[in-house]
């Protein structure tokens, strides 16, 4: 079949590659497997860079079904497209981020808080395709099958690779940036200059606000300045934190391991609001510090698509995008024990063309 054909609805499964724990905790390995045909409203993606999250991680050691494909921060080429497809044309370049379907109907999905689903999302692996009930597969794959509502042109100024954690990482610190209205004359804390908190930084920069990142390395205080931050901390000095106190209109918490919040309570301002991304396994807190100031204590999950494309728009406007380091899909393994060891400035990103099929048996 040409790849320029507009295909129709129900077509035969298409036969894809990638690389699949094919167990929990295994090691990646390339695994062929059946991806579903085109539907009417969806495009078929050649992906070319996908990005490497600590979510996939936590899949590959978590309660997922295997064999599993990670992968849900993906840019490509579009290669078909369905019967009742206008968005997109065959050889545009497009995103595609960490949900891929939602129920369409409840108060969130109306108000394109797809996230938020009260059916809970398609995610884009570890899913069940609300159609056919088949298992998502991710974007560690040579393709993906995909419905155009949940997929975005590529910003033609920014560099494809960098983009990729956009759609993961970027969103989900766009967010809770643009709910609580950031902006100038607003002082704004980031914890933790990781994956998500460098993009943090750079948004909440570009958003006008005084950016004080605060870290346990004195050796990232000049990273965190080039990133836009106007100020770097050091979290572990207690002295200095305590000088922080009522300082702080908005604090986003990037960190993923448990530590204790009080610190950054005690430097809200009346009616500040400390909002935690990371999610630690327990959440160390004193509550009477949220009546201290009327301080909300908070978080928020990924995008819905109408925020990503605003976070997309304004990436392209302001030139922001991920720093990353590009790797061979042979290096994913040791790319994961590097993410576990925090030995990652500050995303990685798989060159999807190193992708090789499983070999014939």
């Amino acid at each position: 079949m040409s790849s320029n054909t507009t295909l129709e609805q129900n077509q035969p499964m298409r036969l894809s590659y990638g690389l699949a724990a094919i167990n929990k905790g295994d090691r990646l390995v390339p695994w062929a497997f059946d991806r579903r045909g085109l539907r009417s409203d969806d495009i078929a993606v050649k992906i070319q860079f996908c990005g490497v999250c600590h979510s996939d991680l936590h899949a590959i050691r978590g309660n997922s079904r295997f064999p599993l494909v990670p992968g849900h921060e993906m840019v490509g080429e579009v290669t078909e497209i369905g019967a009742d497809v206008t968005k997109f044309q065959v050889g545009d370049a497009v995103v595609v981020g960490n949900i891929v379907d939602s129920c369409g109907k409840c108060p969130p999905c109306k108000s394109h808080e797809e996230p938020y689903c009260r059916e809970f999302p398609t995610t884009t692996y570890d899913g069940i395709d609300r159609h056919d009930g088949s298992i998502t597969r991710g974007g560690f794959s040579n393709e993906y099958v995909v419905k155009t509502d949940f997929v975005y042109h590529l910003p033609a100024n920014l560099d494809p690779a960098s983009v990729a954690p956009l759609v993961c990482a970027g969103v989900t610190t766009w967010s809770p940036l643009r709910h609580w209205h950031i902006g100038p004359g607003m002082t704004v804390g980031i914890v933790g200059i990781g994956g998500l908190g460098h993009i943090a930084i750079k948004f909440a920069h570009a958003l006008g606000a005084h950016v004080v990142a605060f870290t346990t390395s004195e050796q990232k205080f000049a990273a965190a300045l080039d990133l836009g931050a106007d100020e770097a901390i050091l979290s572990t000095d207690a002295e200095l934190m305590a000088a922080q106190k009522y300082r702080f209109d908005f604090i986003l918490d990037t960190v993923s391991n448990p530590h204790l919040l009080d610190p950054y309570l005690l430097a809200l301002n009346l009616d500040g609001t400390l909002c935690c991304l990371g999610i630690p396994a327990r959440m160390e807190f004193t509550p009477v510090l949220l009546t201290m100031g009327r301080r909300r204590l908070t978080s928020s999950g990924s995008a819905g698509t109408r925020e990503t494309q605003e976070m997309l728009d304004f990436c392209s406007q302001h030139n922001i995008s991920a720093d990353v380091e590009v790797i061979a899909a042979a290096d994913i393994d040791d790319g994961f024990d590097r993410l576990e060891r925090g030995d990652v400035r500050y995303r990685l990103v798989i060159d999807m063309a190193t992708l090789n099929p499983p070999a014939q048996e």
